[in-house]
């Protein structure tokens, strides 16, 4: 049996959603797309051939609909996600989960009070390289972790930002952090253990005239021993891949994008060659939508097991929780 699913949002973050849709048509049926500009919502109904409406109301109160994928900008998730949640539908929301911990929090027990399952779209935990070095750790292959590093050195043109609400707290609710590094910082708290942050830098760079930060870098404890560096940025022209290190006692693990390269200090090698696209330039959907299309599987699973998504509201709190304590202790030295 098909699950029967409604999409709520159809702003940019729909284009690799649709497209993982149509790749699982054989698991999900599309009920309704719902967006708030008419003719934008009737063209993107006749380009992927779905059901489209204006009222959310009468999507979110069609009995036939059992989970929605949230896809509105993060200011908009904790109502939307609060009135699925009380109409007895399961929640798939696009990340992050809202602009603010404390409405982030609110909108995770919102689901475990209903009883609803909540999964959050943060994809690169299912990439290739990804997937296999979570293997490798768990295993304990490369060994006590002594080190980690993560780089995200993207760019964003200053028209990126002139976009009504990017880069504000009021639709976004942070900037570089928690708009577009909160995948690899996800990716990269999951595998390793990020413990505390032990100091931080937060600064908008002269390449742009926003509200929010533009660069961040931070030293933090990870696992029981080790230590770490995060830096991110969307002032980095022209953009490269996302980077995970990790130092082991055993072996080093280099997570380029989604490729994953692992030396062993005994000689041995593994690589994973993967799509080199990750969206770190101007064009933002510039990546594959493969670990989307792996999400939304995992995601059906879970509904189908009665049991959370890999990545469930939870864990996704974490990762809110970690980019909330990186930028306070950068905003409070830079007041210093």
């Amino acid at each position: 049996m098909r699950t029967r699913i409604a999409i709520i949002g159809i702003g940019p973050a729909s284009g690799p959603h649709m497209q993982s849709l149509q790749d699982l048509r054989d698991r999900v049926e599309i009920i309704s797309v719902a967006g708030r500009n008419p003719e934008r919502t009737r063209a993107f109904g006749e380009r992927f051939g779905v059901p489209t409406t204006t009222d959310v109301d009468a999507v979110l109160q069609d009995p036939r609909v059992e989970a929605v994928l949230v896809l509105t900008p993060p200011n908009a998730h904790l109502e939307i996600a609060e009135r699925c949640f009380a109409q007895g539908k399961h929640v798939l929301l696009e990340k992050p989960l809202e602009v603010s911990m404390d409405r982030a929090e609110r909108l995770v027990a919102a689901g475990r009070v209903a009883g609803r399952r909540l999964g959050v779209v943060l994809q690169h935990r299912f990439r290739p390289g990804s997937l296999r070095l979570r293997q490798h750790i768990v295993a304990n292959a490369l060994g006590r972790l002594q080190a980690a590093f993560l780089a995200v050195p993207w760019w964003r043109p200053q028209s990126y930002y002139d976009e009504p609400g990017r880069g504000t707290m009021r639709r976004d609710g942070g900037g570089v952090l928690l708009t577009q590094a909160i995948h690899s910082l996800d990716l990269f708290r999951s595998l390793v253990g990020v413990v505390e942050v032990t100091a931080a830098h937060v600064t908008t760079t002269t390449l742009h005239r926003m509200e929010t930060e533009d660069y961040v870098s931070a030293l933090v404890r990870i696992g029981d021993s080790g230590y770490g560096t995060i830096m991110a940025t969307t002032a980095a022209y022209p953009g490269s891949p996302e980077r995970i290190d990790i130092i082991g006692q055993s072996a080093c693990a280099h997570l380029v994008g989604g490729g994953l390269y692992i030396s062993w200090l005994d000689g041995r090698t593994e690589t994973i060659e993967t799509e080199a696209r990750t969206g770190s330039g101007s064009n933002i959907m510039d990546f594959s939508h493969e670990p989307h299309r792996a999400l939304l599987t995992d995601f059906l699973d879970s509904l189908r097991q009665d049991r959370d998504p890999i990545v469930c509201g939870e864990e996704a709190l974490a990762s809110q929780r970690l980019v909330d304590e990186i930028l306070a202790l950068g905003k409070t030295a830079v007041d210093q």
